[in-house]
């Protein structure tokens, strides 16, 4: 079986990933640095945005492919997968743009974020109880 709307989602994920590693490795080539950062809070700020999708990310991808490939209505995959990719989309920018500190983007793409993966976890718990609790 494949998982076409999760699939996509990863694609995009992907790339996001792939600018915001670039975004670092030009920080690391202005100063220089092969590992740890400056005090330039852009730096840091960039780093951060990176390691942050990176620690976010994976999970919730793996639990809305687990999702798609157990069944879970498509259109519910696809509203989390978009409201995860916003959130991300949204974290980073508000990260960049405030250099890490508050930053309404920022906020906003964390409670994404974090809603997506709540919203995946329900998403399975409920696949597996309609399959073998009730």
């Amino acid at each position: 079986m494949i998982v076409p709307v999760t699939g996509v989602f990863a694609a995009v994920l992907g790339i996001l990933l792939l600018v915001l590693s670039a975004h670092v490795v030009k920080f690391r080539l202005k100063y220089n640095k092969d590992l740890g950062v400056t005090d330039d809070p852009d730096f840091v700020a960039a780093v951060r945005a990176h390691g942050n999708l990176v620690e976010y990310a994976p999970f919730a991808l793996i639990m809305l492919g687990i999702a798609e490939l157990n069944g879970v209505a498509s259109g519910y995959v696809y509203w989390t997968g978009m409201a995860l990719v916003v959130g991300r989309i949204l974290h980073a920018w508000g990260m960049i743009n405030g250099q890490g500190r508050a930053h309404k983007a920022r906020a906003i793409g964390i409670v994404l974020t974090w809603l997506a993966i709540l919203a995946a976890a329900l998403m399975l718990l409920g696949n597996v109880w309609k399959v073998y609790g009730g």
